[in-house]
């Protein structure tokens, strides 16, 4: 897993704030807890959405999965977070990436 503050600068935030984001609520590539606050909320989204992979359909136990190594205190209310944010969208039971930072 790559080091959240080495992933791209994401929309309205600039990389001062993201940094500051990112080691108040992430350490050792864990979500420690999840900010109240919305704007920040969507900078640990954007990095946590980096771990799917863009135009591949992942069933719901892959995404508790990927979001348990993220989240372990709760990965379900991450998920949802992630479909309400326009990361992650959802289908019959799969979830594909559908927002955040795409590298080029």
């Amino acid at each position: 897993m790559a080091d959240p503050a080495d992933l791209p600068v994401t929309g309205a935030v600039d990389a001062a704030e993201r940094a500051k984001v990112l080691r108040t609520f992430v350490r050792d590539g864990r979500i420690v807890s999840m900010p109240a606050r919305w704007s920040r909320k969507l900078v640990l989204l954007d990095v946590v959405a980096q771990s799917f992979e863009p135009g591949r359909a992942y069933a719901e136990t892959e995404v508790d999965t990927v979001l348990r190594t993220w989240y372990e205190h709760d990965w379900v209310s991450l998920r949802r977070y992630l479909v309400d944010g326009g990361f992650l969208d959802r289908s019959d039971g799969f979830y594909w990436r559908i927002g955040g930072t795409f590298e080029i």
